[in-house]
């Protein structure tokens, strides 16, 4: 965060600030880059405003969203 100087990294938006696309209050939040919240990296980790960051982990959520509809349904046939 410091790194960033109050700014997504990405799009520039000042923490607290309106977003300058949305117009809601900019939260910057820490993502990791590899999607592994072990790797504390510094090269791993981003400061990014709400937007970025669930616009950059939008297809991890996709294929996690995947593998647990079809772990469900496999659990779901054993009975």
């Amino acid at each position: 965060m410091e790194r960033a100087g109050n700014l997504c990294e990405w799009c520039k938006a000042e923490n607290g600030q309106p977003h300058p696309v949305t117009g809601s209050k900019v939260v910057l939040t820490c993502a990791h880059l590899d999607h592994d919240p072990r790797n504390c990296d510094d090269a791993n980790l981003a400061a990014l405003c709400q937007r970025c960051h669930l616009s950059y982990d939008a297809e991890h959520h996709r294929r996690t969203r995947e593998r647990t509809k079809r772990a469900a349904l496999k659990n779901i046939e054993l009975f």
